[in-house]
């Protein structure tokens, strides 16, 4: 009776965190949709939706917290319950800079783009790919699909040095552009962050199954 208690615990544990991680990758697809389409009003929602992002981090914290002074878990449990505060730590970051495009788009949205938004949409979907793979490996256990996380973020850290470079020029060719430039720059890096955040979950999952800890980046 008492184990079937505890399962059900860290079943609602899991839930949770797919819950969170669900609503992460919306604030990501809207923050850049609001970008591309200088959509002043879906940035706005972006932003006042990451309230309750940080309270469901805060509330699967608190059960966190209660399984380990209640149930007092050892071995695989205790990673469960370790990896689902530590996801729930970067799904929370992933947030944090869903909010940051978001905002870029607030103080960018009367302006004409110096150039069509290509390269950063692109990040932004290998992104969304990277953020589900993490929670699906992360559903499944599946070690395999963890480690494969790496290829696709060489690939959006390629895509940031190529973004990196065509601002630059644009800086350099017209002063005028260096604001704007930047803003993007600062949107790309965000992208890049997530990415980043990514692999990071995918070495929780990892350390899930096999109590080892393995740099993905």
């Amino acid at each position: 009776m008492i184990r079937s208690h505890f399962e059900k615990e860290l079943e609602d544990l899991h839930y949770d965190v797919l819950k969170m991680g669900s609503l992460v990758e919306e604030a990501i697809a809207n923050a850049i949709t609001s970008l591309v389409n200088h959509d002043v009003e879906l940035a706005q929602k972006v932003i006042s939706d990451d309230d309750r992002i940080d309270k469901m981090e805060v509330e699967i914290d608190n059960k966190c917290a209660k399984i380990m002074v209640t149930q007092q878990p050892i071995a695989k449990d205790l990673r469960v319950v370790l990896t689902g505060l530590k996801i729930v730590t970067d799904l929370e970051r992933m947030a944090d800079h869903a909010v940051d495009i978001a905002k870029t788009t607030v103080r960018i949205a009367n302006q004409k783009y110096i150039k069509p938004l290509i390269d950063i949409p692109r990040m932004a979907e290998i992104v969304r790919e990277m953020v589900k793979m993490s929670l699906d490996s992360y559903v499944r256990e599946d070690i395999e699909l963890a480690k494969s996380i790496g290829e696709k973020d060489d690939i959006v850290d390629a895509l940031y040095k190529q973004v990196f470079r065509e601002l630059l020029t644009y800086m350099m060719e017209d002063p005028k552009n260096i604001d704007q430039a930047t803003q993007f720059l600062f949107v790309a890096r965000y992208l890049e962050r997530i990415a980043d955040h990514t692999t990071n979950i995918c070495e929780w999952v990892i350390f899930l199954d096999t109590g080892e800890h393995i740099d993905l980046n």
